[in-house]
């Protein structure tokens, strides 16, 4: 029987707080790494600085920014580049233009999945810090590959959401603080991995969507049913996702995203639909008190009353709104344990 192939494909992902424990996993790796390393990160800068921080850091592991064809060489480091999500095929790499995936592009979810439809077992994915939950349907999409997840220990993450989202989302196989990752993944992908298994069509058919196929109705069918949802990018209707964790919604253009991040970016927007709205009201009551003004200097007294009780009544629905407008930029602070005050010590 042939010899089991070995786990030589890693894929990590990381945003706010993941430089640090990055720059520690790639410092533990060995010069003779027997596995590809793949990275995207969520910086807002270009490539040029993180290639040169994660380049300083690797030692002399050669790093390079991911170009579309490139193949894949055992004992390098490949990075995601902006504006392109970076999906892996036996042997090479695409630079996919899909749509954005949980309000960015490149997207960590995309790698891992395409990571786990092309290697399946010999994938081994890593998730580090950072905001909302990037990163946690792709790790739960290699591990239905059968590859092995690893999360860095909340308790150790500058922004612990990304990694606690993972573990919720996925049965992983191992957490810990970043400063032991690199000497960790050394030995895993010396390992041998499992025997391939069949990859789920929804895993193939968001790589595709990922890498720019074309999207439909029909297509987002496949894997999602409607919901009552407007997507915050293009206006179109959202369909949930039929994969139970994390809850992910996708538009009929294609764009992805988390509920949580669909939250957020649907914050900014209510918050300022609020304020249109007060400016709206304030304006429509300041134009009925003038009509009442003026009702009463053409001795017309019954309508001047009319509009001055219609003025009084958007006044106090301005300032409901106003309240409610205030309330969502300072929200009342949570309470102290054991319901008491915070008295020190």
């Amino acid at each position: 029987m042939d010899e089991a192939p070995r786990r030589d494909i890693v894929v990590i992902g990381g945003s706010a707080g993941a430089t640090a424990p990055l720059k520690a996993l790639l410092g533990g790796l060995p010069p003779d790494l027997p596995a590809a390393v793949f990275i995207t990160m969520h910086i807002p800068a270009r490539s040029l600085g993180i290639l040169a921080t994660v380049a300083s850091a690797a030692g002399k592991l050669p790093v390079h920014s991911a170009e579309h064809g490139m193949p894949i060489m055992p004992g390098n480091i490949y990075l995601a580049v902006p504006d392109h999500h970076l999906i892996l095929v036996d042997g090479h790499m695409r630079l996919g233009r899909g749509p954005r995936e949980n309000l960015v592009r490149p997207a960590i979810d995309p790698l891992f999945r395409s990571a786990a439809a092309a290697y399946g077992p010999r994938v081994i994915g890593v998730v580090l810090s950072g905001l909302l939950n990037d990163g946690a349907s792709g790790l739960e999409a290699i591990k239905r590959c059968g590859g092995l997840a690893v999360v860095q220990d909340p308790l150790d993450a500058i922004a612990d959401e990304m990694p606690l989202a993972a573990l919720r989302a996925a049965k992983v196989d191992l957490t810990l603080p970043g400063a032991r990752l690199g000497d960790v993944l050394s030995d895993l992908v010396r390992e041998p991995a499992g025997w391939p298994v069949p990859v789920p069509p929804d895993i193939r058919l968001e790589v595709d969507i990922a890498a720019g196929e074309r999207v439909d109705s029909q297509v987002i069918g496949q894997v999602a049913v409607p919901a009552a949802l407007t997507c915050p990018h293009c206006l179109g209707v959202m369909s949930q996702m039929r994969q139970p964790r994390p809850l992910r919604f996708r538009c009929q253009v294609g764009h992805a995203m988390t509920a949580e991040a669909m939250a957020q970016e649907q914050e900014g927007t209510v918050d300022e639909a609020m304020r249109v709205a007060l400016r709206v009201i304030e304006e429509r009551a300041e134009l009925v008190s003038k009509m009442a003004e003026d009702s009463r200097e053409a001795d017309r007294g019954t309508i001047a009353e009319t509009y001055a009780e219609r003025a009084a009544e958007y006044r106090r629905q301005a300032d409901i709104l106003r309240r409610a407008v205030i309330h969502s930029m300072y929200p009342p602070y949570p309470p102290d344990d054991e319901g008491g005050q915070d008295g020190g010590s």
